[in-house]
């Protein structure tokens, strides 16, 4: 089939129909279900054909092709009985979670334990399950059409109000990825995974630059890891996976990361790549931040993510970490924590965004982060992103694109040589340690070469003005997590 598009636009008009659906969030929650229900039965398909004595995890009613795939089946009453009586019981609490089948088993049961039928019409459900069953996601020119159609149905989480939380957008995961370079043996951890966006983009570059055989391909399912503590973005993730040939991404783990005490984390479960996204602006539940060394609590969410991102790299492990300005020039636990960074890690470059990346889920100005830990910071260098010639915002229908990283890329050099071929230029400026320890660890240095320039277009002046409206934003928020923290210390003592 070629409209998968027009499928989904279709099932959207259906869903719209239902009392029971109310919402994006609600209407995107039921769809990743129903997808992963028929993409699971694809790859089954598929497997059956590869593997001798497949076995599937699921009951054999519970089965799409059994119950779902035939037009003219269960309807009406008869469907919404079925799947809120048999289908969703089974799925969350009855299968069988031991032999070979129980790591399958158990992804399915994790990704349904919080999912849930919303719809109220069997009627409209049948019309749902019959548009989703003309995908066959066995097809290559389907599964690459609804790749793009999923990552629609990420964006539009924006009208559910949190979509910030977790979509990355393709072009800063792909340039991520492209610079860390993970190798096919090395665990590569997104500790806030959110739909996927690091991982997915990690699964296609160890594919495109190092899987020559089977048995690399084995290598690199078991290379991947995501915790992602809330449920939706968790479901979408998982079957991210599977729509990227993960088979039983049991890695995926529905938990909070920040849960587990620090000092619990051994060397032993030390990783070679750290790629993320934490949140950020947000304060973490009550009595979280005491999983952490003294030194270190606050309820700053990206704080805490950045004091594990540490702990957890083994020694000559990479990480890049998307963080917005407030860290850089925070004070109090950030100075400690940014100390503690340059010590323990070589902090080398930082890669300054524009602003309008994020949009439209925040105007915060954003900066990416890459360091290797196991020596210390003598020199970090910063790179101002510029925006591409002619554009003075992103916006919705005009993103940021993988491209723009070319001239990033074409400076960037290698670390095994202490990056020799990097040169300071309009974009690119070198800061050393003593200057950033007399300006007390901020981080935040503004690029030396861009001068005070005088500007009369209209259209850039405006971009101007929502670009410092949106700074204002985001101090306004960094100074509300400042006095919360000030606070919190203040009532611990």
């Amino acid at each position: 089939m070629s409209n998968v598009s027009g499928v989904i636009k279709s099932i959207q008009d259906i869903m719209r129909k239902d009392v029971g659906v109310d919402g994006d969030a609600q209407r995107i929650s039921q769809l990743v279900w129903m997808f992963f229900l028929k993409i699971y039965d694809d790859r089954e398909a598929e497997l059956e054909l590869i593997e001798d004595d497949y076995r599937s995890p699921l009951p054999e009613h519970l089965r799409w092709r059994n119950w779902a795939s035939d037009a003219e089946g269960k309807t009406g009453e008869e469907l919404s009985d079925f799947v809120n009586l048999q289908l969703f019981p089974t799925l969350k609490e009855k299968l069988i979670l031991q032999g070979e089948t129980g790591k399958r088993a158990v992804v399915i049961r994790n990704l349904f334990e919080d999912a849930y039928n919303y719809m109220k019409s069997g009627t409209l459900m049948r019309q749902v399950i019959n548009k989703i069953s003309e995908i066959n996601f066995n097809n290559t020119a389907d599964r690459h059409t609804f790749g793009n159609i999923y990552e629609q149905i990420l964006k539009d989480l924006q009208s559910a109000g949190n979509a910030g939380e977790f979509y990355t957008p393709r072009a800063v995961t792909q340039f991520i990825v492209n610079r860390v370079d993970p190798k096919l043996a090395e665990k590569v951890l997104d500790p806030a995974c959110g739909t996927g966006g690091f991982l997915a983009c990690t699964i296609d570059h160890k594919r495109s630059n190092y899987v020559k055989v089977s048995d690399d391909e084995e290598t690199l399912q078991k290379s991947i890891y995501g915790v992602e503590k809330k449920s939706l973005p968790h479901m979408l993730c998982t079957t991210n996976m599977i729509l990227h040939g993960i088979d039983t991404p049991t890695r995926i783990e529905h938990k909070n990361t920040l849960s587990r005490p620090y000092v619990d984390y051994t060397p032993k479960e030390s990783l070679d790549v750290i790629i993320t996204n934490p949140p950020f602006g947000g304060m973490e539940e009550d009595g979280i931040e005491k999983n952490f060394p003294s030194h270190l609590r606050t309820r700053e969410t990206a704080d805490l993510f950045m004091a594990l991102i540490i702990r957890r790299l083994r020694p000559g492990g990479r990480a890049a970490v998307v963080l917005p300005d407030g860290f850089l020039f925070g004070e109090g636990m950030k100075t400690r924590l940014k100390e503690m960074l340059l010590e323990e890690c070589h902090l080398h470059t930082i890669v300054r965004l524009p602003n309008g990346v994020f949009n439209p889920y925040t105007g915060i100005k954003t900066n990416i982060l890459f360091f290797t830990k196991g020596k210390t910071t003598d020199d970090i260098w910063y790179y101002e992103h510029p925006y591409p010639e002619g554009v003075v915002s992103y916006n919705k229908t005009k993103p940021m694109r993988f491209e723009e990283f070319q001239p990033d890329i074409d400076w960037w050099g290698t670390e095994e040589d202490g990056f020799a071929s990097r040169v300071e230029n309009e974009q690119a400026w070198k800061v050393s340690l003593e200057e950033i320890k007399t300006r007390n660890y901020n981080l935040d240095i503004k690029n030396p070469h861009v001068g005070e320039q005088i500007i009369h277009d209209p259209d850039v002046l405006l971009a101007k003005y929502a670009e410092q409206q949106n700074e204002i934003g985001s101090l306004r928020d960094q100074l509300k997590g400042i006095l919360s923290e000030a606070l919190s210390d203040n009532g611990n003592r």
